[in-house]
């Protein structure tokens, strides 16, 4: 799993890569429409005009935040989902702790990518990096059912859904926002107990599976 290297200030031939960096450093103090294209520019070090080069505009600036952010998103679900164990539970457990993980650690991509307003097809790019990292959680899900017969098989994609939003709502309420700070439980053990929760109502996994179940 590859991750990007954080470069600061601009220099030759780097004014793109620059101006990302900075997008991302003031989406993570101000928030995504805390700021304006020409702070971005002046965090950069160069002229208010200078994101014009490349970007058309704020939004188009904060697009491009965002494909990065499911880049490396998709990079961190691959490798969660490849290193998850041996079988098709832990492996779909441990792309909901990567969905935790990429939010704390990575709140500037993850606010641009999810908060900002800017659609996930605002360019062809952003939607087909977003698409691939949708991608592996519905692999995930897909392999998770494969053993109920197909009439009883719910479709992947919805449940796949579900657990993405219930991985948002968890992210929300205890992982960044101020709730978070009262969170009665970690929010690692919020999500698995409610997937685990959820995944039992659709019968995906048995009622007594254990909290390290290997057979599925």
């Amino acid at each position: 799993m590859s991750d990007q290297p954080r470069r600061r200030g601009y220099h030759h031939g780097n004014l793109r890569e620059a101006l990302i960096e900075a997008t991302i450093d003031l989406i993570e103090e101000k928030g995504p429409q805390g700021f304006t294209i020409a702070e971005a520019a002046k965090r950069a070090g160069v002229s208010a005009a200078a994101p014009y080069r490349h970007f058309a505009g704020r939004d188009d600036l904060i697009a491009e935040v965002a494909r990065c952010g499911f880049v490396l998103f998709a990079e961190l679900m691959e490798f969660a989902y490849d290193d998850g164990g041996p079988s098709a539970l832990s492996a779909f457990l441990a792309t909901g702790r990567a969905y935790l993980a990429f939010a704390e650690k990575h709140p500037g991509y993850y606010m641009a990518m999810f908060e900002s307003g800017v659609p996930l097809n605002a360019t062809p790019e952003l939607a087909r990096a977003s698409e691939r990292a949708t991608a592996i959680l519905t692999l995930a899900a897909a392999r998770l059912s494969e053993h109920l017969p197909a009439e009883r098989r719910p479709p992947a994609s919805m449940f796949a859904a579900h657990i993405w939003a219930m991985s948002h709502g968890v992210v929300e309420l205890f992982a960044r926002s101020t709730p978070g700070s009262r969170g009665p439980f970690p929010a690692d053990q919020l999500l698995e107990t409610g997937i685990g929760i959820y995944l039992r109502g659709l019968g995906l996994i048995p009622p007594d599976t254990g909290p390290e179940p290997e057979k599925i």
